[in-house]
């Protein structure tokens, strides 16, 4: 894992929020990452059916989110004219949470038909740091052939799924702990209670 808060001191981070359920997962990451000292911008993307989950599961807009501090700005995903859309334009990770497993087939059959697929593209062509928390079950045949393809272009895989080791009580409990683990992958390593701490047995 690269570890990209020793190599760049102001990190520009993507995070994109598609068609699954689980959208209270990728607003969790927002907030962290709005929070986070090392992170300079973060660039939110929403997919038409990422909007209606975040809505449906969580009662919020990406406008709710951009209004938590200044370094959040909202790109329009049919914007392929966007900075997004070039390896040019500096980003240091890209994170789809929830990936619905239409926009994991689109990259990986590098399909560009939205700022999503082609901000993951240009993550994929730059070498840089893309993370997939794909969300579907059961999976077929084509999912996992799908799951192959882009693993072995250079994307992280972290399927949806949350640990229950730490004994959450709340909904945000699993949030949380998952969100220490994307930030893991993109560099952010972070203090968590959370964490497993071992079986003294």
């Amino acid at each position: 894992m690269q570890d990209l808060s020793l190599s760049t001191p102001s990190l520009r981070i993507a995070l994109a929020i598609t068609g699954a359920t689980g959208s209270g997962f990728g607003a969790a990451v927002v907030r962290r990452l709005a929070a986070h000292a090392r992170v300079a911008q973060v660039t939110l993307l929403c997919s038409a059916t990422g909007r209606r989950c975040l809505w449906d599961e969580c009662g919020l807009r990406p406008d709710d989110l951009l209004a938590l501090d200044p370094k959040l700005r909202l790109l329009d995903e049919r914007n392929l004219g966007a900075d997004l859309a070039s390896g040019s334009a500096p980003l240091d990770a890209m994170v789809v949470l929830p990936c619905s497993v239409g926009t994991l087939g689109r990259i990986a059959s590098g399909v560009s038909e939205s700022l999503v697929s082609r901000a993951a593209d240009v993550c994929l062509k730059e070498r840089r740091t893309l993370v997939l928390c794909v969300r579907e079950t059961p999976l077929n045949r084509i999912h996992l052939e799908n799951l192959l393809r882009v693993h072995d272009a250079g994307a992280v895989v972290m399927p949806l799924m949350p640990s229950f080791y730490h004994h959450p009580q709340t909904l945000d409990d699993l949030f949380q702990a998952f969100a220490t683990r994307v930030l893991d992958q993109i560099g952010l390593c972070e203090a968590d209670p959370r964490r497993w701490q071992g079986n003294p047995r």
